[in-house]
Formats: structure tokens, C-alpha cells, sequence
């Protein structure tokens, strides 16, 4: 702002005075920042009048810091000024002293500062003798250091302002000391509601304290220039929470907007770092109130949360597994390593019960050493393979660091479903670059989705030891029998048995199952066993819930890839516990869904079922008993007999060397051939005789000569490679035990030859198989939300590279398959890209005629097994679901018990914490409101058969000891303070028309592969 004062003779006199300012944050300098947010450096010119009121400014601030000085200090001054000492005599302080020259009162001298605070003392007063003088001060600290010591300040005064914000928030009033008299000063602030640059602060405490107590929070923690308001700050942390992607530099863009200011770097730090303070504080405040709720045991959140899976009851039927646990890892949580090595200058350390710390996670590392996939050996060419465009070699594969093993290294031998999941991890590996520390997470969650624990992944893939430290705490703190779900589970759960936790898992009668989805893509011999349709008491569920929290998660991936370790943390935790308090409040309608489908199942597929057994003449019994038949025959399956291989091995040198053999003989013919027709024509020229001009052409005599030594050179590499072939024949022979050497027409060589046919066709076979595999995990990895378009072009390409593969393959199938003897039908296209010709595979692997009179094998039957197996689980669920119905009903109506007596104490006691609590319980009302209407709709359906009456706990109760005695008092006080959180008005038809459109997008690929498999 410009300002002149012109003299009356028509003269002016201007002078522009210049205020530097720094970074509003404080945090590099310590200081706390600029005198102004808004602008950076702030100019106005003065005419006469200003230049004296300036003057006079100067001339009071002087005497302020004078004052200030101590006598040795004022002593150096006047010597700078080259003036007299000052006279430091004063008459009340001698008399003082004479009063005292009995000794009664003896005095200690205080030392003065040091030289050095005489020496700031000293610059600031010339500067204000020198206005104009212009300073420039390094600061000699790293980056590091300055953190640090910021972090340390506001570690010193976080108890205070925490206190305080209570204080502000609750309307808890502040005790005043009587002795200080308040006073107001002007300070900078940002507020987007009021857009107000200043506020008015009564100071009567320390500055960031009276900040806090306004509903301000400085961005520095000893003197801040700058306060942001906390309701700017509650609204960016609300639109982090519902938007996981929305950034700070987003949030400070928008104020900028606001404010009519251009937005600058500095204005984004100064907003980062007071909203750390701000989620500090509001952690801190949430620690206190579930102290005071008798919720801050160690792991109570993980065997707590989830009322469904923890809140058993007295007389309440035992479930199958005491709980359903998911886990997997993701990739998308990656963080990037500083450039150069270097390390990071946020030393600040995340502390929180979502994440396993690391060196338990490592304590669990080489436990599992890596095995990469062994190389097939090939007994002979096989002319109907077909390489896949694009396809890369064994040797691109990038093995793990430090030589620890993934989650299937831990088996004795590597399955199919081994195989296959190493395939897919191996491409991930190529594309985990070295610039990330973290790369991942690998989590834990119940099967409501309620998370467990999370565990980092570091600068590596989804390594054994994350899955076995996860195992580990699961099996530690939640105890039981448990079935947990894993996409390799199979495979996983013998790398359990061969780890440190071994013999406490198999005591606890804990399992491993594959996911319902990633399950189809395992081989059939591995769905009969580990698949959750196949395993009783798991009911509807499909172990797919890490997938679908995955999915939404990876919104947070463009907000923690450059964030420090201490930020990215924070933000992680940040989104579960919103994502957990929405899985909470989805706890009633999760069961109402479930419990509706169950129903829907039963209805339809029973009388389908009951009409198929009739038309087959089969009963219940029977479908069991070919189900028990299956799964032998696929558990007593083996591979290739080492006796045929052994046979393979020798027909196959035998036709090398009778071929190599025939060639010979061809060759040697057309070589002597040849060389007889040379010597003929020498010896007709050297008689005289004319030979007549060929009606065929021209003749060349230098081809003629270079195709006889063509001949020849080919003569003597055939007559090297069937001596080579001899002798390898011999050497078999000789190994086996073999006396005569087998011919053509001999049984053995027959059956020999034949076994090879089918040999081929396996290796069709199996070439389709892997394909189908392939091309469902890409379908799957399509349809994921928040895939990038990088990646969906690339799956795509990949897609349409595959399905030609795959029409390749099956042509190449169709040949084999008609040399065997009998003849199989052959595939068509449509059929082999079906889902349900992945179970087929072992059925049409079958050469041997094992499964001839095996009843399950035809397609009917099978489809009466699929039809029993969904209608069983169907049964199962509805019994699960009476169970957690019963469950959530109990803990809602006791959390009420819960905060009816500990609201009443904290009233009583006029607590500050009062406030605090009742905010919350005002939230989880909120929540139990959503399930209970979702409860109270399963009661009311016609079809249901459970208990609609709450329970009782059975385990220790959920009021504090010292509270348990009001228990028994009504709840109408609370239920009267929170009336105004859902209206009375509200019908539980409008919270049950409150479809969730995000989760309908995540479930509806797992529902229609269901559909298919059925």
C-alpha cells in the first residue's frame, strides 16, 4: 500500500521502507516465519508525517532493548557509541542493601547471558538505529538438523496445546492466572471460512497456546507468524479422508484461490506441517477417550473391532473357524528412494497398531530360502508348441535379493499352482526397480474387511517372511482355529508347517485356502481341496476382500509415492481407520446381503438339484460319495511314471539313429550316384566322344561340382552323428539292462511309441492350460479399479496377443488329440475359453482310461456335484449369519451400556474429557444406527429362522472395573444427548435404500464368475 504526504510549498519528500519476510512455516529457520503470509516481501512509501511517526517508532523500540540490557551489556554499548559509561547508581536498590548489611539476606548474583546474547542484543538494536541496514544470516544446519529441532519443539509442547485444544473444542473452561492482566495482539491467520487475514488474540499464556485456545494452529511451535484455523484444517482432513488421492499441494492451490494469492511452494509446507501437528493432536485426544472406554489394552483394536468375528456369546452354536482371516500384498504403496543414497532428513518415526514393526517382520526373514523354477528337461523337439509373441525366456527372470525365498518356497516340490504364481510374481519383479524403499504393503483383514494389521514390504517382492510374520501375530493374538485365505494358500501353508511357528499353527488346527477367484485358476487337483466351495463351514464367503480393499486403497498411491516414511505411514493409517469405521457401520448390511443371497440360492437351486438326482437315479448320499471319490482320485494322483520316461528316452534315440541312419544311406546313394556320373563323362572325353547339348538346359560345371561336395560334407556329418547315436544307444542299453536291442515291431517299442502320442498330447494340453491361466489373471487384473490406462492398454495388447495363442493352441490340441488311439474329440474355441474348462483339464488329461467307469466324470453328475456343493455352502451360511447377526445386535446394545456409565462418570467428575467422549459416541451412534436398521431388516424377513433376542458376552465385560456397577442404568440420558445425530423421523427403509455404488463395482467380478462356475 502507497502513501504521500505533500508539503504546502508543493514539495515532497518520499521514502520506501522494506520489510523482508521469511517462510511462513518457521520449520527451516526455527523462528516461526514471516511477518506476513500473504505477498512475501512488503514495500510502502512514507512522505514527512511518516517519516517522523517512524522515527518516533524507532526511538521507543530503542529504548525498549536499552532497557532490556543488563549494565555490562550497556557498558559495551556505550563504549560501540563511544560515550560514558551509564551511572547504574540507584538509591532504593542501596537502600535495600544497607537494610540488609546484617548478613541476614545474602544475595547470589545471577551471571548475565553469555557474549553471545549480548552480541544479538547488540545487532538488533543497531538495526533499528540502521532501518535500512540490510542482513543476510546462514544458517549453518543441515536439513536434518533443522527437522529435527523443529520436531523436538514441538514435542515439548504438544502436551499443552493438546490440553488446550480440549479446552476450545468441548468449551472446557481455561483456569486464568488472577496476577496477569490479558492482553490482545493482532495476529496472521487463514481461515477459508471467514477468508479473514488477522485475528485478535488474548494473550495470557504462551503464544501457541492462546492460538489453540482461539482455534488457531501456529505452523511453528515457539513463535509462529502465521496460525491456521482448525476447522480449514478439520476440512482438508475430511477431504483427505472421503478423496484418499486429494494432496496438500491441491488443498493450498484452493486457498490460494480463495485468497486472491498466486500460489507458491512455501504456502504448501507451511499447511503440511501444521496439519501433521493437527493429526498428532487429534491422535493423542482419541487415545484418551479409549483410555477412558477401557480400549487401550495392547492389540484390543485387531480382537476387538469387528463385533461379528469377536463378540462370542454364551450358548451360541461354534462356528466351523473361530475366525475367517484374508491376506495379501500390494504393490501400488510404493515409496521412492532418495536419489544418491542419501538418507531422508524426516527422522520422525510413525507409531501405530495397524502396522507390524520391522524387525519382527525380519525375524522371520531366510527362513524360507528362494528356489527359482526348475528347467523341464526336453526329450525331444515337440513340433507343436507355439511360442507366444512377445514371450521372454527363463533367464530375464530378476530373483529376489538376499536370497530369501517367496511364499511357495517353503514346499517340498513345486506344484502347478506353485509354477504358475512364480510366473506371474517373476514379471512383477522385472518392474520392482531398485528406486523404491518401500514397495508394497502386505495386509491382513477379517473376512467383514475390517483390517488386522498391515506389514511394509521392503525393496522387494511378496516375499515368505511377510505372510509368516502375518501368520504369526494372527496366531499369537487372536488365538483359535482359524482358516486363512491367501491366493498361493496351497502352496503356503507347507512353507507354514517347514517355519519357526510350525508346531503352534498345527496345534491351533488353523488351515490355508486359496481365494475364491484366484482359486479358478488353480489346477482342479488344487480346487478339490482348497477351494472355499469345496471346504465345509465356510459358507458363501469367497476370501476376496483384500482384492476389493486393494482396489480403493490405491487411490492413496499418487499421495505416498515422494512423501517421507513418517507421512506416508500417516496417510496410510489415515484411509483404514475411515476405511474401518465404513466396514464397521457396513457390518448389518454385509449380513443382510449375505443372508438374502443364502436365501436366493436355497430357492432356486434345491428343486433344480432335487429334479437332476431324480432323472440320474441318484440320491444326496450318492453326490457325497462320488465327492469323496474325487477328491482321492485327485489327491493319489501322481505325474509321469519314471519307467515310462525311461522308455521314452531310449524309442527316441532309436529313431534318431534309424533316421540318422536312413539319411545316411540316402545320402551315400546320391553322393556314389553322382561321382559315377563324373567319372563316366572323364572317361568319354578322354575317348574322344562328343556329348550332345541337354534338352533340360545348360549345364554348369562349377554347380555340379560345388552340390558333389555338398554331398560329401553332409555324408560325413551323418556318418559322425550315427556313430554318435550308436554309441549313446549303447550306453542306454547298457544303464537299462537292456540285452537285446528293441525293434519297431516289439511290443515294448509299440507301447513305447504310443505313450509318446500321448506324451504330445499332455504337452498340448498342458501348453492350453497355462494359457487359459494366463488369460484369466490378466481378466482380472482389467477389471480392477483404479488401474492405470497404462496398464489397461498393455493388458489389453496382451489379451488380444493371447487369444490367438490360445486358438493355437487349441489346433494344436485337436492334432494330438486325433493321434491317439482311440481318437479324442476334439476342443473348440469357445469351450477352451470358458472358465469351466479349467476343471476339465485333469479329466481330459486322463489317457490311461482310469476314470472310464467313474459316474462323477460325466458332465451331468458334475453338474449335480456343483449344484449340491453351492446349496451346502448356501446352508452353511445362513447359520454363520444367525450367529453374527446375534453378535452385533449384543455389542451395539452393550457399547451403549459402555458410554451411558462412562459419560455419566466424566459428567460428574466435570472432566475435560467429557466433551471429547461424547463426540465420539455421537459418531459411533451414527454407525450402530446404519447396522442395527440393517439387523432389524434380517429379523423381519419371513424366511428367518435365528434368535432375534441380543446375547450375553461371554468374556470379560466391556465397562472399565471401576465402572461396571452402572451398568444396570437405563440409557435414556445418552440416547436423549445423541437425538440429534439420526431423526426420529428416519425409517430404516431410507438407510436400507443407501446402496453402496463402489462396492457393487468391486463385488460384481467375483459374482460373475460365481455365476459361470454354477
Amino acid at each position: 500500500m502507497t502513501q504521500s504526504n505533500t508539503s504546502r510549498q508543493g514539495t515532497s519528500r518520499r521514502v520506501t521502507v522494506v520489510r523482508s519476510s521469511f517462510i511462513a512455516s518457521g520449520r527451516g529457520g526455527g523462528q516461526g516465519g514471516a511477518s506476513r503470509f500473504f505477498g512475501g516481501p512488503k514495500s510502502r512509501t512514507l512522505g514527512l508525517a511518516g517519516l517522523a511517526a517512524e522515527r518516533e517508532r524507532a526511538k521507543a523500540r530503542l529504548k525498549e532493548i536499552e532497557d532490556s540490557l543488563g549494565v555490562e551489556s550497556r557498558k559495551d554499548l556505550a563504549d560501540l557509541r563511544r560515550e560514558d559509561h551509564p551511572d547504574t547508581d540507584d538509591p532504593l536498590l542501596d537502600a535495600f542493601t544497607m537494610q540488609n548489611d546484617d548478613g541476614d539476606g545474602n544475595w547470589e548474583d545471577e551471571p548475565e547471558a553469555g557474549e553471545e546474547a549480548a552480541a544479538l542484543a547488540i545487532r538488533d538494536l543497531l538495526g533499528v538505529r540502521f532501518p535500512g541496514a540490510s542482513r543476510a544470516y546462514k544458517d549453518g544446519r543441515t536439513w536434518r538438523q533443522r527437522l529435527q529441532n523443529f520436531d523436538d519443539n514441538w514435542k515439548i509442547v504438544l502436551p499443552d496445546i493438546c490440553k488446550a485444544y480440549l479446552q476450545w473444542r468441548y468449551g472446557t473452561p481455561a483456569p486464568k492466572d488472577p496476577e496477569i492482566l490479558p492482553a490482545t495482539e493482532e495476529f496472521q491467520v487463514l481461515d477459508i471460512y471467514s477468508t479473514a487475514t488477522t485475528a485478535t488474540i488474548t494473550r495470557d499464556r504462551s503464544l501457541i497456546e492462546d492460538l489453540v485456545l482461539h482455534g488457531y494452529l501456529g505452523t511453528a511451535p515457539l513463535h509462529p507468524s502465521l496460525a491456521i484455523s482448525f476447522k480449514t484444517l478439520e476440512l482438508f482432513r475430511l477431504l483427505r479422508t472421503f478423496k484418499a488421492s486429494f494432496s496438500t499441494e491441491a488443498f493450498t492451490k484452493l486457498l490460494c484461490y480463495v485468497y486472491y494469492i498466486p500460489y507458491r511452494r512455501f504456502y504448501r509446507k507451511a499447511i503440511a506441517d501444521a496439519f501433521d501437528i493437527y493429526l498428532v493432536i487429534l491422535r493423542d485426544v482419541k487415545a484418551q477417550v479409549m483410555s477412558a472406554l477401557g480400549r487401550d489394552s495392547d492389540e484390543w483394536r485387531a480382537k476387538n473391532a469387528c463385533p461379528a468375528c469377536a463378540n462370542k456369546l454364551l450358548g451360541e452354536e461354534p462356528p466351523t473357524f473361530d475366525r475367517m482371516v484374508v491376506m495379501d500384498g500390494n504393490n501400488s504403496l510404493k515409496r521412492v528412494l532418495a536419489s544418491g543414497g542419501r538418507a531422508t532428513a524426516d527422522l520422525r518415526l510413525f507409531k501405530d497398531d495397524y502396522f507390524l514393526p520391522r524387525d519382527f517382520v525380519d525375524s522371520f526373514a531366510n527362513e524360507v530360502k528362494s528356489r527359482q523354477l526348475p528347467r523341464k528337461p526336453v526329450l525331444a523337439e515337440n513340433p507343436h508348441d507355439i511360442e507366444e509373441p512377445g514371450q521372454e525366456s527363463e533367464d530375464d527372470e530378476v530373483p529376489d535379493g538376499e536370497g530369501e525365498g517367496d511364499p511357495t518356497d517353503g514346499a517340498e516340490a513345486l506344484g502347478s499352482c506353485a509354477t504358475n504364481w512364480k510366473a506371474a510374481a517373476a514379471d512383477e519383479k522385472k518392474r520392482m526397480w531398485s528406486i523404491y524403499d518401500e514397495s508394497g504393503i502386505f495386509a491382513s483383514a477379517c473376512r467383514h474387511g475390517l483390517i488386522l494389521w498391515i506389514a511394509d514390504m521392503v525393496r522387494s517382492g511378496e516375499l515368505a517372511k511377510y505372510g509368516i510374520a502375518m501368520t504369526a501375530k494372527t496366531n499369537r493374538v487372536l488365538k483359535g482355529k482359524n482358516m486363512h485365505g491367501y491366493d498361493i494358500g496351497c502352496e503356503f501353508l507347507f512353507t507354514i508347517y517347514r517355519s519357526s511357528i510350525g508346531d503352534d499353527f498345527r496345534a491351533s488346527g488353523s488351515s490355508f485356502c486359496v481365494n475364491s477367484f484366484h482359486g479358478y485358476s488353480h489346477s482342479y487337483k488344487c480346487q478339490v481341496k482348497y477351494h472355499p466351495n469345496r471346504i465345509v463351514g465356510m459358507g458363501l464367503e469367497d476370501l476376496e476382500t483384500m482384492e476389493r480393499i486393494f482396489s480403493a486403497s490405491n487411490q492413496l498411491a499418487s499421495v505416498t509415492r515422494y512423501a517421507s516414511p513418517y507421512r506416508r505411514r500417516m496417510l496410510i493409517a489415515l484411509y483404514f481407520e475411515h476405511w474401518d469405521d465404513e466396514k464397521y457401520a457396513n457390518l448389518g448390511q454385509m449380513l443382510y446381503n449375505n443372508y438374502r443371497q443364502a436365501l436366493e440360492i436355497i430357492k432356486e437351486k434345491t428343486p433344480v438339484m432335487q429334479e437332476a438326482l431324480q432323472a440320474l437315479s441318484l440320491t444326496e448320499e450318492d453326490v457325497h460319495r462320488f465327492e469323496a471319490e474325487e477328491a482321492e482320485y485327485f489327491t493319489n494322483l501322481r505325474d509321469e511314471d519314471p519307467e515310462d520316461l525311461r522308455d521314452i528316452l531310449y524309442v527316441e534315440a532309436l529313431r534318431e539313429l534309424r533316421e540318422a541312419s536312413e539319411e545316411l544311406k540316402d545320402t551315400s546313394a546320391r553322393y556314389y550316384d553322382r561321382a559315377a556320373r563324373a567319372a563316366e563323362a572323364a572317361d568319354a572325353a578322354k575317348a574322344g566322344v562328343t556329348f550332345l547339348t541337354p534338352t533340360s538346359g545348360p549345364t554348369s560345371y562349377d554347380s555340379d561340382l560345388s552340390a558333389t561336395r555338398k554331398l560329401e560334407t553332409r555324408r560325413r556329418y551323418l556318418r559322425d552323428r550315427v556313430d554318435r547315436l550308436s554309441a549313446d544307444v549303447t550306453e542306454i542299453e547298457v544303464r537299462l539292462g537292456i540285452d537285446t536291442r528293441w525293434q519297431p515291431t516289439d511290443e515294448k517299442y509299440v507301447n513305447a511309441t504310443k505313450y509318446i502320442a500321448t506324451r504330445a498330447y499332455q504337452q498340448a494340453l498342458g501348453r492350453l492350460q497355462r494359457l487359459v491361466i494366463q488369460r484369466l489373471f490378466e481378466l482380472h487384473k482389467m477389471n480392477l479399479a483404479q488401474t492405470g490406462y497404462k496398464a489397461r492398454t498393455y493388458i489389453a495388447k496382451n489379451l488380444q496377443r493371447r487369444c490367438k495363442a490360445i486358438r493355437a493352441a487349441v489346433k494344436a490340441y485337436n492334432t494330438t488329440a486325433g493321434a491317439l488311439d482311440p481318437p479324442r474329440e476334439p476342443l473348440d474355441w469357445n469351450k477352451a475359453s470358458h472358465y469351466n474348462f479349467i476343471e476339465e483339464f485333469h479329466l481330459l488329461a486322463d489317457t490311461r482310461n482310469d476314470l472310464r467307469d467313474k459316474p462323477w466324470t460325466t458332465p451331468a453328475v458334475r453338474e449335480v456335484m456343483r449344484l449340491s456343493q453351492r446349496v451346502a455352502r448356501a446352508h452353511e451360511e445362513i447359520k454363520n449369519v444367525h450367529r453374527e447377526l446375534r453378535r452385533v445386535h449384543t455389542w451395539v446394545r452393550d457399547e451403549q451400556e459402555l458410554f451411558k456409565a462412562v459419560l455419566d462418570d466424566l459428567k460428574d467428575t466435570n472432566h475435560a474429557l467429557h466433551g471429547a467422549v461424547l463426540d465420539y459416541w455421537r459418531r459411533r451412534s451414527v454407525l450402530n444406527t446404519r447396522s442395527m436398521a440393517y439387523v432389524r431388516a434380517t429379523y423381519e424377513l419371513p424366511e428367518f429362522s435365528g434368535d432375534r433376542e441380543p446375547g450375553v458376552r461371554d468374556g470379560p465385560s466391556l465397562l472399565p472395573l471401576h465402572l461396571q456397577g452402572r451398568a444396570s442404568m437405563a440409557v435414556s440420558s445418552v440416547d436423549a444427548e445423541v437425538r440429534g445425530t439420526v431423526g426420529d423421523d428416519e425409517s430404516n427403509d431410507a438407510l436400507l435404500g443407501d446402496d453402496d455404488e463402489a462396492d457393487d463395482e468391486m463385488t460384481s467380478l467375483i459374482e460373475y464368475v460365481q455365476n459361470v462356475m454354477l
